[in-house]
């Protein structure tokens, strides 16, 4: 514990969330690791989750929280994406390692996760229609060019603003969190998203200037110039087909 606990975020919506089972028949994690001898690191000799006691895993969802505080095993009744991330950056740092998972499924990186800094713009759709879509803190998600716009309960960033202040608990109460640390770099972000854009026109055209974003002010907010940038792209997208946020992940890359 002499050396700054290395921190990697996870954020996204459902995907990121993780809504694949951990019990169950064919399909399960418990049956792809016990009776398919799939992802072995999983369990020890004896067949039971292996707890590893230098990955913390941490959970927060839009202010309540912590859902999970713990060393990194497999416990519950669905699963994201950490403990394949979590258990190979435990092999590959030596370092102690964090997640801290901070996320809610629905959400629109052009809406609900749109990063300071982004500015208003104006988008025609295929219909001829032209909309307004809101900078950050602006109401509602968009509306008629020309019309008054009528503002709701919610603003183009709550979504950022909830998920990064999840994240910060983590770090300003570093010792709950991770048992006996005093010190902390965040040293990545882990982002899985894109349907809820991929579902609007105007949303999915933006999608490459908002992901633009969001990467800066990630480390600015954090304080991490170097911290490494990993998304997942969408699996129901294939390549070359046009789909725009798709494309715009590979553009960012």
């Amino acid at each position: 514990m002499s050396k700054p606990v290395k921190v990697f975020i996870l954020l996204g919506q459902s995907n990121m969330v993780g809504l694949g089972k951990v019990k169950g028949g064919d399909g399960s994690l418990e049956f792809a690791v016990k009776s398919k001898n799939k992802y072995p690191y999983l369990v020890d000799a004896e067949g039971k989750w292996i707890v590893r006691q230098d990955v913390r895993y941490v959970q927060y969802m839009s202010g309540k929280g912590p859902l999970r505080n713990e060393w990194m095993t497999v416990a519950g009744n669905n699963l994201g994406p950490e403990y394949g991330i979590g258990h190979v950056l435990g092999n590959s740092i030596d370092e102690p390692v964090m997640i801290v998972k901070a996320c809610i499924g629905n959400r629109a990186l052009g809406w609900d996760l749109l990063p300071p800094g982004s500015e208003q713009f104006e988008f025609t759709d295929s219909k001829g229609v032209t909309w307004v879509h809101p900078g950050y803190k602006g109401s509602p998600e968009r509306w008629k060019k020309g019309e008054e716009p009528k503002a709701i309960a919610w603003y183009a960033g709550k979504q950022w603003d909830d998920d990064t202040t999840d994240a910060k608990k983590a770090l300003t109460d570093l010792a709950k969190h991770y048992p006996d640390a005093t010190k902390y770099e965040v040293a990545g972000f882990f982002f899985w998203q894109g349907e809820r854009d991929a579902g609007s026109e105007g949303l999915s055209s933006r999608y490459e200037q908002n992901l633009v974003q969001f990467i800066k002010q990630l480390r600015k907010e954090f304080n991490a110039p170097n911290a490494k940038f990993v998304l997942g792209t969408l699996g129901e997208a294939k390549k070359g087909s046009g789909h725009k946020v798709l494309e715009a992940h590979l553009a960012v890359d």
